[in-house]
């Protein structure tokens, strides 16, 4: 592609105020880009601004804008939303540490960030120039023109506003967030002939309103595919979550035609979490945001289809043919199938919960309610991982986080490493043998009542914010009467199916079901929705490869 007009007047620029950090950035960008490029480099974001206000005025361009994350005084983020206004064209990147769990969420949701990239970049060949070679290849087909993103109305008490929000942002959709009570927001409700009684309103990037849109025409509006290219397929994944993951990237890269299928979005609970600190390779942890996304990108670069918002309603067998039914009366069919449905959080039976849930009671991390509870009380229920992780993460915007536990204690469900964590935090407080006995609020949650579990004795505390993790069930009712599973609703596959020595009843192979291999021949089970799995990102990714493997197994015996 031909170099944009006065190339010499176009400008990269980077910000990083450790100057040691500028200079090596600011290297390896001349190296490359220094031909065609002008490279400017600052340390802080407040002379970087003053550098644009320059280049704006003189009438540069600036194609690209890459600033660290932890800058005194201006952070990254604070820097690129304040750049905005100057160059709205420049293709925005954010310089993190692994540490930075939270920091690229942020991004993309406040800035329309277009990629995060994590320090070291050595070697750049590798970790850099491919990353700026595409943001500049996309600024040139631009044509230097502001990148529009979706706009989001809604009330910050509204349950189907948060539902909206964290749809796009786990689906890493950019989105920009106004209150229906602000003027931006009064704004966009008038242009679109709506008074705020119902929200919220999304405004898609090629101006058209929604209104309380459902998953699937907000998913397709925003530029998610929801539907198959093929009827047919090697393979169909269902579940999202990283055994589905697993299985799409390797079902792909080993010549499989694979479609993956998730009801909501990408990366399941995991998915959800703040930050993953046991997963191999990542030794100061990862947040499931950034996993997910790498997972994302790399099943479709070996050619993996991902479909979004579409829920799956019943599995049929058709010959040598696994016939998947869509809610809406569709279908696509494959040779095999990998059931990693994955499962979901079990709510809480506590009165008053159902009625403000998504208005102060959540059920997983909502990691985009997180900076709404800055300087407030928050109350989380549950005494595993999830719920320690999202205590980690929220106790750096609360003034308070309490973690209600049932049991005695923490070690039953949740890791050494993560109690050892919670104690060292002087804002996150423990009290065991506790649970919510009621939820109170008009509109949204106000206060709570606990009761402690050996005495019965009950207080009222005031709270405006409860995560709840308090385990979960799998997502398997619709596979009722096909796929077998035990008393629990988790699929039984492999050795559980055979245990009395006999295979299973309509069990036509003159093969036992193999490791992972439902009752019905080709279709396979991954993941957290399988009998005894070990609940755990590594081994779920594992299950999802190793499914894979079964499939290539069966379809060379087919």
């Amino acid at each position: 592609m031909a170099q944009p007009a006065d190339a010499a007047r176009t400008v990269i620029m980077t910000v990083d105020d450790d100057p040691g950090v500028s200079r090596a950035v600011a290297r390896d960008l001349r190296r490359r880009y220094g031909a065609s490029y002008r490279i400017v480099r600052a340390e802080s974001g407040e002379s970087a601004l003053e550098a644009l206000r320059e280049l704006k005025l003189r009438g540069d361009l600036v194609a690209a804008i890459l600033a660290d994350y932890r800058m005194p005084r201006m952070n990254g983020i604070e820097f690129l939303e304040r750049a905005m206004d100057v160059h709205p064209g420049a293709r925005r990147v954010l310089l993190t540490a692994y540490a930075d769990t939270g920091a690229a969420i942020d991004a993309i949701n406040v800035v329309d960030l277009d990629h995060y990239l994590l320090k070291p970049w050595d070697p750049p060949e590798e970790k850099l120039y491919p990353v700026v070679d595409d943001l500049l290849e996309a600024w040139k087909r631009s044509d230097h023109r502001p990148v529009p993103s979706t706009k989001v109305v809604g009330h910050r008490w509204s349950a189907r506003s948060s539902d909206v929000r964290e749809f796009l942002a786990r689906n890493q959709v950019p989105y920009r967030w106004y209150s229906c009570d602000e003027p931006e927001g009064r704004r966009l409700l008038a242009a679109a002939d709506e008074d705020g009684m119902r929200l919220p309103l999304v405004v898609t990037p090629d101006g058209t309103p929604l209104v309380q849109p459902e998953p699937a025409d907000l998913a397709a509006h925003v530029g998610l595919a929801t539907t198959p290219a093929s009827d047919f397929y090697d393979l169909v994944v269902i579940g999202g979550g990283p055994a589905g993951l697993g299985a799409a990237v390797y079902g792909a890269s080993e010549g499989l035609r694979t479609v993956l299928v998730e009801r909501s979005a990408t990366g399941g609970q995991a998915g959800q979490s703040s930050r993953i600190e046991n997963y191999l390779g990542f030794p100061d942890g990862v947040s499931g945001a950034q996993l997910t996304e790498r997972a994302r990108r790399q099943a479709t670069r070996f050619g993996a289809e991902i479909l979004t918002a579409r829920e799956v309603t019943g599995l049929d067998v058709g010959g040598a043919a696994r016939v998947v039914r869509f809610s809406d009366g569709s279908q696509v069919a494959a040779h095999s199938v990998i059931l990693a449905t994955g499962v979901s959080y079990r709510r809480l039976a506590a009165p008053g919960c159902d009625e403000l849930g998504g208005c102060g009671v959540y059920y997983g991390s909502s990691l985009t309610e997180a900076p709404a509870c800055q300087g407030q009380d928050v109350y989380i229920v549950g005494g595993a991982n999830s719920a320690g992780q999202a205590a980690m993460y929220l106790s750096r915007f609360a003034k308070q986080v309490t973690l209600l536990v049932r049991g005695p204690d923490l070690s039953a469900s949740m890791s050494y490493y993560l109690i050892e964590q919670i104690g060292r935090v002087p804002n996150i407080a423990v009290r065991c043998g506790t649970v919510v006995e009621e939820a109170h609020g008009d509109g949204h949650l106000e206060r709570l009542t606990l009761r402690e579990t050996d005495s019965g004795q009950t207080d009222v505390v005031d709270a405006q914010w409860l995560f709840v993790f308090i385990g979960a069930a799998p997502l398997t009712d619709w596979l009722d009467g096909t796929v077998l599973r035990d008393g629990r609703g988790f699929i039984l596959a492999g050795p559980d199916l055979t245990a009395d020595g006999r295979p299973p009843d309509g069990w036509e192979l003159d093969r036992p079901p193999y490791h992972l291999e439902t009752n019905v021949p080709g279709v396979f089970v991954a993941g957290d929705a399988r009998a005894e799995s070990a609940k755990r990102v590594a081994s779920a990714v594992g299950e999802g490869a190793m499914a894979v493997m079964l499939v290539h197994r069966y379809l060379e015996q087919s």
